[in-house]
């Protein structure tokens, strides 16, 4: 299969400015190649558990993104990146670590908009869209993702962390801790910091937004992504 020219870039969801590449367009490529990633994640949760929710709703959402996306890449005739997720996802055999692993996968792209949006300031349009994606997962798909692991460990008569309750939680302390969360799997990617390190950072009380959510599914979930990730390196 063909590969795209700029992997590296797409994968680490980072603009180089050195790259041989318009920081425009390496700012919508990754913007797009991140929704195909995410619609080939929930499509193969949809095959393997049916039409559950939240996935079938936030596909649809990620239909509707990369639409978006694409008016904005072919308006500045930017090429859309080859999408070769599909052979490369795997999902869980459980419902609740799809979900567990949706929360982590949304406060990762929270991230990614973070840093995208600086690159996007000249360009009133794109940066509206990035705001508007961001928000998205802010305000939708995050919360959404976190209530069906709050509602299956309901169920399970399980203990639920009280931050994982979508109606209660401080906001500004939720997006603290996701730059916090974001700088430490930066470090762990980049090999600043050891397994060991960054499941001790994990079980730490000041990771308390994330809860028995990332210690559980997500937390060894997160790791094998990133083992996965550096040994692709």
């Amino acid at each position: 299969m063909e590969r795209n020219f700029d992997e590296e870039i797409l994968v680490a969801q980072k603009v180089d400015p050195n790259f041989d590449e318009p920081i425009l367009n390496q700012v919508l490529r990754i913007a797009v190649y991140d929704e195909y990633h995410a619609y080939e994640v929930y499509k193969k949760v949809l095959e393997t558990f049916g039409n559950v929710t939240p996935f079938a709703n936030i596909m649809e959402a990620e239909i509707n993104h990369y639409n978006a996306m694409e008016f904005l890449c072919n308006k500045y005739s930017v090429p859309l990146p080859i999408n070769d997720w599909a052979g490369k996802i795997e999902v869980p055999v459980t419902l609740v670590e799809c979900c567990e692993l949706g929360v982590a996968a949304e406060i990762k792209n929270i991230k990614m908009y973070d840093d995208l949006l600086p690159y996007a300031n000249e360009f009133p349009d794109v940066e509206d869209a990035l705001f508007r994606l961001q928000a998205a997962s802010y305000n939708n798909h995050l919360p959404a993702f976190r209530q069906c692991v709050v509602n299956y460990t309901s169920q399970n008569n399980q203990m639920v962390n009280p931050m994982t309750d979508v109606n209660n939680f401080d906001s500004e302390e939720m997006m603290n801790k996701v730059n916090e969360f974001g700088e430490i799997a930066q470090k762990f990617a980049s090999g600043q910091m050891s397994n060991d390190e960054l499941m001790g950072v994990l079980s730490k009380t000041n990771m308390s937004f994330l809860g028995g959510i990332l210690l559980g599914g997500v937390g060894s979930g997160i790791l094998s992504n990133m083992m996965k990730e550096k040994e692709g390196e």
